[in-house]
């Protein structure tokens, strides 16, 4: 086969490069048996498919040896395409990061994931994938993230900003939440990130149609982004230089994504045949392609740009030396290297045992030694372990590893208010505004924990009650720009100068970016070491919207605090499409978030001082506040704290063995208290329960049952103490603005009669007396429901 000279500009020597082609030999038989150990090795106890992506991994290990044995440095945070995982498992079991015996646990309970978990896999994970495109998009607010930490002066001395980088599918660029991103990323002038396109031009269910990333190379520019191709290797380059050279060029530019595969699957003797057929009368193209055998030319016509380990290492070396976000489109072939190479049915084809066994001896791995890291390596194992200790990735980032820790910052004891408020009016949302701007002054005790928050809303602050807020601390820009508005004395309630001190980011109105951008800002103590309280809000019906990525970044164990409003269809006149019906159920469903739905001021105070204990806490999680834009009169009344972050507290107590209790959740509190006052009048024993958490009250019964059921037999969850004064016969009558599942549940606490109201239709627009008597929420609805509950 042709070659060509060893380019000297590489920051890695030929001896060097040598090495690192062993290593990528070495990661492509890890991550195949990886998956083949667990298919047809490991017993399969219930018959089910195990599953694994040999052709997905081995697309991708040249890319993936370039990155992490020459260019990665230790700062550096890297998602790595999700169907690469077990070449990851293999790259930290070299670094002597993992033990051989985690290899053999890939897809097995408690043992190495399917896809990159930072929770499941350990703190060599960076970030976590697995959902398709959220992993790329993320890095983009990582870097935002990270440029925000820096220029806040809450960065580690020290301590280097990295590179976010992600290793992408090409098919993850089908994703919608993409564009969203690279857009964000533009208005933000989003800086250091890399995303590596693995171009193997192959999806789950099909070959990706021609010249797609023509197209998608104009939308990166678009945005100010470079974009640089990895087509070709050197000997195919080699190859072209040559007379004929340029003719076989425009062949395989021409040559359609679904023949290429084929051919890629046929072999030599295909390749030959098909070239000659259109090329054969040229004597040039007939002088490179006669004198190699069918092995040679196959791997000639193959000799792509993502697979030579050179030319990879040259071009990020290149890019290297700015800052500028780049897109790599690397050409590769699925399953390069293993026999279904090329075949469009490849994606979660895995290899027979004789196939495997094929492998294994050209491999040169000996039966037993499959795990030796340096098993069927022409390289001397002692040299190999020290070029392999030499790398840059080599070293710890700090020395507590790549999982930081950030400071705590001490939470006071009450939350800051300007005036009194029983017996005003106000809305939760309004008194979450009255809160957050009242801790923007930066004065007294709550003076830290404000210079730590950081807001974001998808062009709804002003409307979530974000305005204060950002008046006192600025909108963050990477550049300051002027309030033009302010400039020209233009009257304005909204003062938004921009600049690197600000902090509110101001986002487009795109729910994704929103969720991945709090998933970014609440991983930045473990990423960047620096103590971040990101508080985002959005209309709560909008969660449905960029309900994956919130989905994603709770998977992360990012803390952050979502605050939804105004909910339900309390909203009234917005009509169906501006109210929440599911919400609720989200809140109650959603693992390591925290939901909660205040009624009035006071609960919201409590609430919001747990919120920013509890996302610091080793312990705790996301909190999520769904609050109401409807004006309630605030009681003078003194509240249990505990009692309300856990879920719930009787606002009025039931006499001993009531026969009925009537509880709420949010806005809808003045129906059931008029509802309970008129209740009262035939059951003076009735008890009126103020639920601030269905989710909270429902997540400490299953942990109690659980603890039960494991032998605590004294185990009692708060729902539980709270209707324990309840007969055992006695009834649940419940109302939420909301789906009324999240209240179902509470009759199966100690086995008494629940009706649960709610709203389980889509709304449409009128006021609330209307809304509320059309969906069954009002007085007469309620009085009904207990009614239809006394008389069984």
């Amino acid at each position: 086969m042709s070659s060509v000279e060893f380019t000297p500009s590489l920051p890695v020597d030929a001896a060097d490069l040598a090495r690192l082609g062993q290593i990528e030999r070495k990661l492509l038989w890890l991550s195949s048996w990886m998956v083949h150990h667990a298919n047809h090795v490991r017993p399969n106890r219930d018959g089910l498919k195990v599953g694994g992506h040999q052709a997905s991994c081995a697309s991708v290990t040249a890319i993936m040896t370039a990155l992490y044995f020459a260019l990665l440095r230790p700062e550096d945070r890297v998602a790595v395409k999700p169907h690469a995982a077990p070449v990851f498992h293999a790259i930290n079991y070299l670094y002597g990061r993992l033990p051989a015996e985690r290899l053999t646990s890939l897809r097995a309970f408690g043992g190495l994931q399917p896809y990159p978990s930072r929770l499941k896999d350990g703190p060599e994970v960076d970030f976590s994938t697995g959902s398709v495109g959220l992993g790329v998009a993320l890095t983009s607010f990582t870097a935002l993230m990270q440029d925000y930490v820096a220029q806040h002066g809450f960065a580690r001395p020290g301590f280097r900003p990295g590179r976010q980088i992600a290793i992408a599918g090409d098919a993850e660029l089908d994703e919608g939440n993409i564009y969203e991103a690279l857009l964000e990323g533009w208005k933000h002038d989003v800086r250091n990130v890399w995303w590596v396109v693995d171009y193997n031009r192959q999806s789950l269910d099909s070959v990706v149609p021609d010249r797609l990333f023509g197209r998608i190379e104009g939308l990166f520019r678009d945005m100010g982004w470079n974009v640089v191709t990895l087509k070709y290797g050197r000997h195919l380059e080699a190859a072209f230089a040559r007379p004929g050279g340029e003719a076989l060029r425009r062949w395989i530019d021409d040559c359609p994504n679904s023949l290429y595969a084929a051919l890629t699957f046929q072999g030599g003797a295909a390749w030959r045949q098909a070239v000659l057929a259109d090329l054969g009368r040229s004597r040039e193209v007939r002088a490179l392609i006669d004198p190699l055998s069918d092995e040679a030319l196959g791997q000639l016509m193959t000799n792509l740009g993502g697979h030579d380990i050179a030319a990879l290492i040259e071009t990020f070396h290149a890019a290297a030396a700015s800052d500028q976000p780049t897109c790599f489109i690397a050409y590769t072939i699925k399953g390069m290297g293993l026999p279904f190479a090329g075949h469009k049915d490849n994606h979660a084809g895995l290899m027979t045992g004789e196939q495997m066994e094929e492998f294994r001896a050209r491999m040169g791995i000996r039966p037993g030694h499959e795990l030796d890291p340096f098993e069927g390596l022409d390289g001397d194992p002692d040299d190999l372990r020290r070029f392999i200790a030499s790398r840059p990735f080599a070293r710890p980032l700090t020395p507590e590893g790549r999982r930081l820790a950030a400071p705590h910052l001490a939470v006071p004891q009450a939350v800051p208010r300007t005036t009194r408020l029983a017996g005003r009016r106000v809305s939760t949302q309004a008194g979450f505004g009255e809160i957050l701007a009242e801790i923007g002054r930066l004065q007294g005790e709550w003076a830290e924990i404000g210079r730590h928050i950081v807001t974001t809303s998808p062009d709804v602050t002003v409307s979530t009650s974000l305005g204060p807020w950002v008046n006192r601390r600025g909108v963050y820009d990477r550049h300051t720009r002027n309030d033009v508005f302010r400039d020209a004395k233009l009257a304005s309630a909204q003062r938004w100068g921009m600049s690197p001190e600000g902090q509110h980011i101001e986002l487009g109105i795109a729910e994704q970016n929103l969720f991945l951008l709090l998933g970014a800002a609440g991983l930045q103590g473990e990423l960047n070491g620096a103590r971040i309280l990101p508080i985002g809000t959005v209309y709560d019906p909008f969660v449905n919207r960029g309900l994956d990525a919130l989905i994603y970044a709770c998977y992360q164990d990012a803390r952050f605090l979502l605050v939804s409003t105004p909910s339900g269809l309390t909203l009234a006149p917005e009509g169906g499409q501006h109210q929440s019906i599911n919400t609720p159920l989200i809140g109650i469903g959603a693992d390591k978030l925290a939901a909660f739905e205040p009624s009035h001021v006071d609960e919201l105070d409590i609430l919001l001082r747990h919120a920013f204990a509890h996302m610091q806490a080793p312990d705790g999680s996301a909190v999520w506040l769904r609050l109401s834009t409807r004006a309630l009169t605030q009681p003078a009344r003194t509240l249990d704290p505990a009692s309300v972050i856990a879920g719930g507290y009787w606002a009025v107590a039931p006499a001993p063995g009531a026969r009925i209790a009537l509880a709420y959740q949010g806005p809808v509190a003045p129906e059931a208290e008029a509802a309970f006052a008129e209740l009262r009048e035939e059951e003076p024993g009735a008890g009126l329960l103020a639920i601030t958490s269905a989710d909270r009250l429902h997540a400490g019964w299953l942990a109690a049952t659980a603890a039960r059921r494991d032998g605590d037999r004294s185990a009692r969850a708060h729902i539980e103490t709270l209707l324990a004064p309840l007969a055992r016969d006695a009834a649940l009558v419940s109302v939420l603005d909301g789906h009324p599942a999240a209240h179902a549940w509470l009759g199966a606490v100690r086995g008494q009669r629940a009706i649960p109201l709610g709203v389980s239709r889509f709304g449409q627009a009128g006021d609330i007396p209307d809304l509320y008597h059309a969906y069954g929420l009002d007085v007469a609805a309620i009085l009904d429901a207990c009614a239809q509950a006394l008389l069984g």
